[in-house]
């Protein structure tokens, strides 16, 4: 067995049982490749990018002329075009030519997962070009189809055009309503004028999806529109965008992210003029199941460095791997990273339907499907950086020192609690979805009659039936408080919420023996405080859970 199918057992498990069979074969087979060049290739670049080769703004040229241009090193131009021409985003949205059939959001962020494992900050820029080929394909008219999509979706046989999305003023942030750049119409098409304060991709893409008030239109998000501006004219000059400056990062600096200004800017009308913001959120809920999958990500790579620096760190005469308590740590992990990857491919299987399939998905699927992205992308991203600071302390001294991985992955993590909305701003949505679907209702139905029909070890299974029954009694209480009562208790309410979904899910995945002790785990470090732990399962179980990998690595590789 080769190193992808020992590491990447779980995801190999749960494509196997949502893929159709053709599609599997191929995935497994891309899937390998990409996970080679991820770790041999790319790793290496991002080492060079975050260090010595960060993207750089270029303001004017050598005679003095505004140019704006932002330099990118040559390796990460490398692992731009490697990665997109593998179809991440291309084949959610075309055949792949070897199958004859569509590749899905599955696949794709399989491998955006393989991919955040060793360069997350590149994964912005695919995420923000599959919310614009998202957005062509399903709300562009067939001119802009036919002009754009073939360069958004290529895969090395025409020029690529990288997505952006251009949302956040100064004045606006999370308050998207309040944004003020203007669209003014002229002939078969608009001029932009204003800044965007954080705009990431800058410079790299070919197309930007940007938000823009038509002058004339009301104020709030139903007055805003959804527009294309390319980033250059067919003439290759700046299409009257000027580059303010880039964005000093603590982490992500494969991205560059930048305050930009519009000075009438050519840009084309996508859809309805006031169904902007409705087409902007629709992308929305796309990014924050890439920001999850960024966070699963880098919490593999950090239990991956974990486990392989415990297995060489030697103190007081032996291998810290072979210490309880390092291997309670790492068996908690594990059984975190399984859970916790799982149920977010079963929320995207929803996600695939509901994007695929709009006019088809019912009022439930549609709500269910927001409130799991909410959910779960409030989740991952703590988890993100939960792991890497346990992966930091695993490594000791060393885990502070950039000769290894593990400063980028927390520098890279801390923002994936705050792209694509903050817990604050996720525990509204869950709020806005109990509002207008009664989402509540419909969760309380689905956990309900899962743990109806589950089959579990008896003391944990009455835990979740309590924390369920404390849940209910919570939403009773809430049904009847004011707005400052509502918003103070939502990150509370939405993480109850998540406790349940994953405790539930991880006793629902169970199929063997080492499962069952996976869940068992799980389940006691959302809900269980043991004092003195006597199952002590973590250790006990240690060799099935994670040493058992170790074990396999070593003999393929010494074969």
């Amino acid at each position: 067995m080769r190193e992808f199918f020992i590491q990447e057992q779980v995801l190999l498990r749960i494509l196997k049982k949502k893929l159709n069979p053709a599609l599997y074969e191929y995935a497994v087979r891309e899937l390998e490749k990409f996970y080679d060049k991820c770790y041999r290739e790319f790793d290496i670049r991002a080492v060079h990018t975050d260090r010595e080769g960060q993207p750089k703004l270029i303001k004017y040229n050598k005679f003095g002329e505004e140019v704006s241009e932002i330099w990118v090193n040559e390796g990460y131009k490398k692992t731009v075009a490697d990665t997109y021409n593998t179809g991440i985003v291309g084949y959610v949205h075309k055949e792949i030519p070897e199958l004859g059939q569509k590749g899905n959001y599955l696949y794709s962020y399989a491998q955006g997962y393989l991919l955040s494992q060793v360069e997350p900050g590149f994964y912005c820029p695919v995420t923000l070009t599959m919310a614009v080929a998202y957005l062509i394909d399903h709300y562009a008219d067939d001119e802009l189809k036919a002009r754009f999509l073939p360069h958004v979706l290529s895969t090395g046989e025409v020029e690529l055009y990288e997505g952006a999305t251009f949302l956040t003023e100064r004045q606006g942030g999370s308050d998207v309503g309040a944004n003020e750049v203007r669209a003014i119409r002229e002939s078969d098409h608009f001029r932009i004028y204003g800044e965007k304060y954080f705009a990431s991709n800058a410079g790299q893409c070919g197309v930007a999806a940007v938000l823009a008030r038509i002058d004339g239109n009301g104020p709030g998000t139903k007055g805003l529109s959804l527009f294309l501006v390319p980033w250059r004219k067919e003439n290759g000059s700046l299409n009257h965008i000027q580059v303010r400056r880039l964005k000093d990062k603590l982490g992500v600096r494969a991205v560059p992210s930048a305050e930009i200004e519009f000075d009438g800017a050519k840009a084309y009308l996508v859809g309805d003029e006031k169904k902007g913001f409705y087409y902007m959120m629709e992308a929305l809920n796309l990014s924050r199941v890439c920001n999850a999958i960024a966070s699963l990500g880098i919490m593999k790579r950090a239990l991956k460095e974990s486990v392989e620096y415990a297995d060489w760190r030697s103190a007081f005469g032996n291998p810290i791997i072979q210490y309880p308590m390092v291997q309670e740590t790492l068996a908690t992990l594990q059984a975190r990273y399984e859970v916790e990857l799982s149920a977010l491919f079963e929320a995207i299987e929803l996600f695939d339907y509901v994007m695929q399939n709009p006019e088809m998905a019912t009022e439930e699927q549609i709500a269910l499907n927001r409130l799991y992205i909410a959910l779960l992308k409030a989740r991952t991203a703590d988890e993100a950086i939960a792991f890497t600071h346990t992966a930091i302390e695993t490594h000791g001294g060393n885990g502070y020192i950039e000769d290894f991985v593990t400063p980028r992955l927390l520098r890279d993590a801390q923002v994936l609690t705050v792209w694509e909305g903050t817990a604050n701003i996720l525990g509204l949505e869950v709020l806005r979805l109990i509002k207008k679907y009664r989402v509540d209702n419909i969760f309380l139905k689905q956990i309900g009659g899962k743990l109806e029909k589950l089959s579990f070890e008896n003391g944990r299974l009455a835990i979740i039936q309590e924390r369920l029954t404390k849940l209910k009694r919570m939403l009773v209480v809430l049904a009847t408080a004011d707005e400052p009562v509502l918003t103070y208790h939502a990150k509370r309410l939405a993480s109850e919420m998540t406790n349940l979904l994953l405790t539930v899910h991880a006793i629902e995945r169970v199929e063997n023996d080492r499962d069952e002790v996976i869940a068992k785990i799980f389940i006691d470090h959302i809900y269980v405080d043991h004092g003195l732990d006597q199952e002590m399962l973590p250790h006990k179980h240690f060799f099935e859970i994670v040493r058992e990998v170790k074990e396999i690595l070593y003999k393929v590789n010494n074969h």
